[in-house]
């Protein structure tokens, strides 16, 4: 095989078109070119296309604004599109008050997305439903190294040095409905929490407010945020639940030791069957919770720990590893509840795909260009998570974003001109040739935004 310059009509990333073309008929083009505009400026590029294809780059794997050049050599399939230098003008004049607004257009084209999906998909735990109605946020937070000296980057409670963002996903969808971009030494912050999570609450479209829960861990179960989602709770036509890991310090060692055999019931396990090993109870009666949400249950789990897990003086005594979580939810079987808060690991999955999807490299030395920067990879993600429950079916509708790269996005195909149109012809043999164009079909079907 010989190889050589000279292919004609050859395109590649043909996938990425897809993401394109969800954001022009969900109207989030629309929506940001009108969230960034400014009085009197008149930019040669349109700023809502720039940064709808920044996210474009971002969700098929750019990590850097560099690599927008592989779409814009591209112009065949994608147009015209903006130079490097050009998208960093774009994240610079990006302000606080832009920024405010890019999340009100995102939470309005949400709305019209998660309509037309109709049935939001429901969330799971020990192999069975939430329910059809509850929509689950997760907040937690992580680490994004910094390997130069960047503003706001700093070390971190984990011996290393970078960014210390925290964030919100929809269980239900795997959106990234906020982010907060912090300094690498921010720790457990009340009012980062608050913010966030405002912002994520923003984001769920009003027909789906009425049933919300919230977990997270320990970090987020201080008193102002419990007394914040009590608040929420106490709305009209609205439910807010919560389950937060939950510290255990001398009061709750004290509960544990009174706690008799009998108190303890089986754990379960991811499939909904019995956990060897797990076993859960509550300590609600036998702790003062004075000054804390009336109604706030705290629920333990103790289970044998894994060899060589480290235990604390108190857990070296009987063997037992305990941790611990608090939840308003009245109804419902202990071990439920305990599967329940133990699904929100699976935020971990979410940030392990964000970081996946922008997340891990921030490009700027400036912190307010990477807190722009985190928006659009926001953008990013949600656009995976739309395209997958609107026009994707089977491995494709759950693959993560690099199996989703390299069997969709980038994808390459030959280029077509006739009867005035182009067409895009994907190789026959391509295992997922038919898939494609079963969602360039659905998305192409989508009604115009009004």
């Amino acid at each position: 095989m010989s190889v050589e310059v000279g292919g004609r009509g050859v395109v590649s990333h043909v996938g990425a078109a897809l993401l394109r073309l969800l954001a022009d008929r969900s109207g989030l083009t629309q929506a940001l070119s009108a969230a960034v505009a400014r009085r009197a400026f008149v930019p040669g590029r349109d700023r809502g296309r720039v940064l709808v294809d920044l996210a474009v780059m971002i969700a098929d794997g750019g990590e850097a604004i560099a690599d927008i050049d592989v779409l814009r050599h591209q112009g065949e399939v994608f147009g015209q599109v903006a130079s490097p230098a050009t998208c960093w003008r774009a994240l610079d004049e990006i302000s606080d008050v832009q920024l405010r607004r890019i999340s009100r257009a995102r939470a309005k084209v949400r709305a019209r997305v998660w309509a037309l999906v109709g049935q939001v998909p429901a969330a799971y735990a020990a192999g069975r439903s939430l329910g059809d109605e509850l929509v689950v946020l997760d907040v937690d937070s992580t680490i994004v190294l910094a390997h130069s000296d960047k503003d706001g980057a700093a070390a971190t409670y984990k011996h290393t040095y970078g960014f210390h963002p925290i964030l919100v996903t929809c269980d239900n969808t795997r959106e990234l409905l906020a982010i907060r971009l912090r300094p690498g030494n921010a720790g457990a912050n009340t009012a980062d929490h608050l913010d966030v999570l405002a912002e994520a609450f923003a984001q769920v479209p009003a027909a789906h407010h009425r049933n919300l829960l919230v977990r997270g861990d320990s970090a987020a179960a201080t008193h102002t945020v419990l007394d914040w989602l009590t608040a929420q709770d106490a709305k009209r036509n609205r439910r807010v639940e919560y389950s937060l890991g939950w510290s255990i310090s001398e009061a709750e060692r004290a509960a544990i030791s009174a706690l008799p055999t009998a108190a303890w019931s089986p754990a379960l396990a991811a499939d909904g069957g019995i956990r060897d090993g797990a076993q859960v109870a509550e300590l609600t009666g036998l702790l003062t919770l004075a000054g804390w949400p009336p109604g706030m249950r705290v629920i333990v789990r103790r289970e044998r720990p894994h060899p060589g897990a480290q235990l604390s003086l108190f857990e070296e005594r009987d063997g037992w590893r305990y941790t611990a979580f608090v939840t308003n939810t009245t109804v419902g079987a202990l071990q439920w509840l305990e599967a329940r808060h133990r699904a929100h690991a699976r935020v971990e999955d979410r940030i392990r795909c964000a970081k996946d999807t922008g997340l891990r490299r921030l490009p700027s030395r400036e912190f307010a260009i990477n807190t722009a920067w985190c928006q659009i990879a926001a953008i990013a993600a949600d656009l995976i998570a739309w395209l997958q429950v609107l026009a994707l079916d089977g491995d494709l509708a759950t693959a993560e974003p690099k199996r989703l790269r390299y069997r969709l996005l980038h994808t390459a195909a030959r280029l077509t001109r006739g009867q005035r149109r182009r067409r895009l012809r994907i190789p026959s043999t391509w295992p997922w040739a038919d898939q494609i164009t079963a969602a360039f079909t659905r998305i192409a079907a989508i009604p115009a935004p009004g």
